[in-house]
C-alpha cells in the first residue's frame, strides 16, 4: 500500500490478473470527434463525453482505465494549438478517469503516447525536446494522482527510454512500457517498426526501471499473437505483462475505419492469455465496452474454475 493506505497496482497484480479498458479514440469518434482532431482537448471542452466512455468501461468491469491523454504531450498538442493547456488537459484526464469508477476501487493509468515524429538524425526533433515534453506530461499526470504511467505504442528504445525516465523523475508509483509490434510479411515473427523484438524490449525495460512490460496496437497482432508475445516476454523477464490487442484489423467501410473482430471472436483469446501469464488484459483500437464486458465474464469464470480446482485439491 502507499502512504495513504491505498493499495498499489503492483500489489493488486500480486493477488490476481486485472482487466484493463478498451479503445478511446474510436469511441470518441462515435461521439462526434472528427478524424484528425484533438480528442485530448475534450478533457476540457467535452468532459462529459469522455466520462461517459470511461464509465461504460468501468461498468463493464475494468479494473484499470487509461487517461484520455495519448496525444497529451506538448509536441502533439502544439499541432492542434493546445500547447498552452498541457497541464490542464492531462490533469483533467486523471480526474475524469477517477470519476468514472464512481467511488469504487480502480486504477487510473496515465497515458503517454508517442510524440508523433522521429528523433534526430532520422527526424527533426532533438532528445531534449522530447525529454522536456515527456517530463512535463508525466509530472502533470502524477501530480493529479495517476496510479501508474504507461508509455505506449512505442517502436524505438530511444523514445521509450525518454518516457520511462520522465515517469521516474515525476515519481510515478508504477511505470509501464508498451511496444507496438508488427507481424512480418512471412508471418514467422513480429517486431516493432524500428526492428525491436519482444526479448530485447523486455530486457531493455527491465534494465531501465519499468515495472510492467506491455504490448498494444500493432499490425496483425491478434489475441493469439499477443499470447505468443506474453510467452516471449515471460521467458525474458519476471516483470508482470500487460496486453492490449486491437479488435481485428482496420478496414475502410463507407469512408470510415472499422475494426471487425466482435466481442465473441476476441474473447476466445482471453483464457489462453491468462494461461500464458498475462497480468493485465485490455483492448486497443476498435475494442469497445462490449469487448471488455465479454473479457470480464471470461476472466471471472476462469478465476471461479481455478478456485474450485484449488478447493478440490485441498480436500
Amino acid at each position: 500500500m502507499d502512504k495513504n493506505g491505498k493499495i498499489r497496482l503492483l500489489d493488486a497484480l500480486a493477488e490476481r490478473p486485472l482487466l484493463g479498458d478498451g479503445a478511446m479514440g474510436t469511441q470518441l469518434m462515435i461521439l462526434g470527434l472528427e478524424q484528425g482532431n484533438c480528442g485530448e482537448a475534450w478533457n476540457l471542452t467535452h468532459p462529459e463525453r469522455v466520462l461517459a466512455i470511461q464509465q461504460r468501461y468501468a461498468e463493464a468491469g475494468s479494473d484499470c482505465i487509461l487517461t484520455n491523454t495519448f496525444g497529451g504531450s506538448r509536441i502533439m498538442l502544439n499541432r492542434h494549438s493546445h500547447a498552452d493547456h498541457v497541464v490542464e488537459i492531462n490533469q483533467a484526464g486523471v480526474r475524469i478517469a477517477r470519476q468514472a469508477f464512481g467511488g469504487r476501487p480502480g486504477f487510473v493509468i496515465g497515458d503517454i503516447g508517442p510524440f508523433g515524429g522521429l528523433l534526430e538524425p532520422y527526424g527533426d526533433f532533438t532528445e531534449e525536446q522530447v525529454r522536456t515534453a515527456f517530463n512535463e506530461q508525466a509530472r502533470a499526470l502524477v501530480d493529479a494522482g495517476a496510479d501508474a504511467i504507461i508509455i505506449e505504442t512505442q517502436t524505438s528504445l530511444e523514445e521509450l527510454l525518454l518516457g520511462i525516465e520522465a515517469a521516474k523523475q515525476a515519481g510515478a508509483p508504477c511505470i509501464i512500457g508498451s511496444m507496438a509490434y508488427d507481424v512480418t510479411l512471412d508471418g514467422s515473427t513480429f517486431r516493432t517498426m524500428m526492428g525491436i523484438d519482444p526479448e530485447r524490449a523486455a530486457e531493455f525495460m527491465q534494465e531501465n526501471g519499468a515495472d510492467i512490460v506491455a504490448l498494444n496496437c500493432g499490425t496483425r497482432m491478434d489475441m493469439e499473437r499477443a499470447r505468443t508475445a506474453v510467452e516471449r516476454y515471460r521467458r525474458t523477464t519476471g516483470l508482470p505483462v500487460m496486453v492490449q490487442p486491437n479488435a481485428g484489423q482496420p478496414k475502410l467501410v463507407n469512408m470510415k475505419v472499422v475494426y471487425d473482430e466482435t466481442p465473441e471472436q476476441m474473447v476466445t483469446g482471453v483464457v489462453p492469455l491468462l494461461d500464458a501469464g498475462a497480468a493485465i488484459i485490455g483492448g486497443c483500437c476498435g475494442s469497445t465496452p462490449a469487448h471488455i464486458r465479454a473479457f470480464r465474464h471470461a476472466m471471472d469464470e476462469y478465476f471461479h474454475a481455478k478456485g474450485r480446482i484449488h478447493e478440490n485439491q485441498t480436500v
